[in-house]
């Protein structure tokens, strides 16, 4: 039997949330970040022994528990790639709370930890029902996080993304209870290969897509998240963009695709549309707003619109795309809302208008955001450009016309960032309070430093991150290819058009002049 690493992922992150109740603020910090770095550490020694090109279930466990229930872990390469996301953030996120949040610090801990333990179980899950508790839970401590530790509306907009979150699972947990009643079982690696009738599969993509649309979020329901977004303290900001919008795009991977092939067709072009709405619209919505975590969180619809355009591209490339622009939002959306609570924590405004001039008192502050609204816009060398540029290239093979649509947003999103950017950072200095802020302390450094070598290694080194995946991913594409729907960019091979006499007779002759010249 294997070392059971998955099963201790999940352990140390839960005993250090249970300890953290019981302990004073400075201790509760000092064992909540203690954890989430053996945490990370596991995770890392997790990637390094995953095998590449070897068998697609790894690091297995399964327990049997009732009525066909089971305790079942295992990772493929997708989720791996996720699950260190979520190990490489939480530290982060630790290390962002330290000074921001002094009420209640105990508890704070106990609920981001619990939060890890949540999503790393989303991810390794290998039961169809310990998935649904693992997705589920998740809103737990987050709405907790938001409703007790958020701004002044936090009522509001914890109540908001509680409601929208979970009326949406509701009709995914009758879709499972109907799945493990016909296919007579509950484990995902069978229920992948199950084919269900395709009338069932229309009724059983819909019951998924309500839930995770809403998490991704899809428009129209993605108006809970600039809500939660702006009011949630910075950290829970960093991991509600970072970790939790990822469970959408990873359930349409896991679930959708490949176990309703034929549905995901005939619903391709619904996604599409969606999609081309979003990219547009919130991207001329985040060009006119004043508050930046607003701003940054309609960005994240868009770029999550080009994630679900390139899942539903039913190719290698595009589903790939899809996958790495998940994995560089996660870390690009997460270090802009570090950058804003940066300043938030000197000025506790988030009013762009408030701002100015940063790059005289704040130079190294000035450098970081610069380098991350760069990565936000796709600039090559950095974490996004690979996922985007293939994801487009994905979806060019399908559709010129969702492609154009998708890039234009790429274009409106440069236009919303460099603004956001010249707004706060260049210009006159205009008021004093800002003009005081001091630049980067130690652990503002510790923050943002290693967020900043993985953009760029990202980037300038994507395979490290594309060939864990890609053999998974191959075979989601062998998966759904019988399903592919007819596109509008397919090309077709036809029979080499005759030439004309002429210039037969010109070729030849050019072809006798040239021998003779010889």
């Amino acid at each position: 039997m294997e070392f059971p690493i998955l099963s201790l992922m999940l352990a140390v992150p839960l005993a250090g949330a249970i300890a953290c109740l019981f302990l004073g603020a400075h201790t509760a910090r000092m064992v909540a970040l203690v954890a989430t770095l053996v945490d990370l550490a596991l995770g890392v020694l997790l990637w390094l022994n995953y095998d590449i090109g070897g068998a697609q279930w790894q690091f297995t466990e399964r327990a049997e528990i009732f009525a066909g229930f089971s305790y079942a872990l295992g990772i493929d390469g997708i989720a791996l790639m996720l699950i260190m996301l979520s190990v490489f953030l939480m530290p982060i996120c630790i290390l962002a709370s330290w000074d921001a949040i002094s009420k209640r610090v105990g508890e704070y801990m106990s609920a981001f930890l619990l939060m890890e333990v949540l999503m790393i179980g989303v991810f390794a899950s290998q039961d169809m029902f310990l998935f649904y508790i693992f997705f589920e839970a998740g809103l737990i401590p987050m709405y907790l996080i938001i409703g007790v530790w958020g701004g002044d509306n936090r009522i509001y907009a914890s109540y908001k993304f509680f409601l929208y979150t979970l009326l949406g699972s509701v009709l995914m947990l009758i879709a499972m209870l109907w799945m493990a009643n016909e296919a007579g079982t509950t484990d995902i690696p069978t229920l992948l290969n199950y084919d269900f009738s395709p009338q069932a599969q229309t009724w059983l993509w819909l019951a998924f897509f309500a839930s995770f649309a809403v998490k991704m979020p899809m428009w129209p329901v993605h108006t809970w998240l600039p809500d939660a977004h702006v009011q949630a303290p910075t950290a829970g900001s960093v991991i509600l963009a970072g970790v939790l919008l990822k469970l959408g795009g990873y359930g349409f991977i896991r679930f959708s695709l490949p176990m309703f092939p034929e549905a995901s067709a005939q619903f391709t072009w619904f996604v599409f549309v969606l999609s081309m709405i979003a990219v547009i619209y919130t991207s001329l919505v985040a060009l006119v707003q004043s508050d930046m975590k607003k701003l940054i969180a309609y960005s994240s619809v868009a770029h999550m619109a080009i994630v679900t355009a390139g899942i539903f591209a039913f190719n290698a490339q595009g589903i790939e795309g899809a996958v790495m622009v998940m994995l560089g939002h996660g870390l690009v959306s997460g270090a802009l809302f570090l950058c804003v609570g940066v300043i938030y924590d000197r000025l506790h405004t988030r009013e762009i208008a408030r701002y100015g001039g940063l790059a005289i008192n704040m130079p190294r502050y000035a450098l970081f955001f610069l380098l991350f609204t760069m990565a936000s816009i796709g600039l090559p060398g950095t974490s996004n450009f690979v996922g985007e540029f293939l994801a487009l290239a994905g979806l060019y093979k399908v559709s010129t016309l969702v492609t154009l649509v998708c890039t234009t947003g790429i274009i409106l999103g440069a236009a919303y960032m460099l603004y956001l950017y010249r707004r706060v950072v260049f210009g006159l200095q205009v008021n004093e309070d800002a003009a005081r802020m001091p630049d980067l302390n130690a652990r503002e450094w510790a923050m943002l430093a290693p967020i900043a070598a993985a953009v760029l290694w990202m980037g300038v080194y994507p395979e490290s991150f594309l060939a864990p995946m890609r053999q998974d991913i191959a075979a989601l594409e062998a998966r759904v290819a019988r399903a592919a729907p007819d596109f509008d960019a397919d090309n077709t091979i036809g029979t080499p058009r005759e030439h004309n006499a002429n210039y037969v007779g010109f070729a030849h002759g050019e072809a006798r002049g040239e021998e003779g010249a010889h």
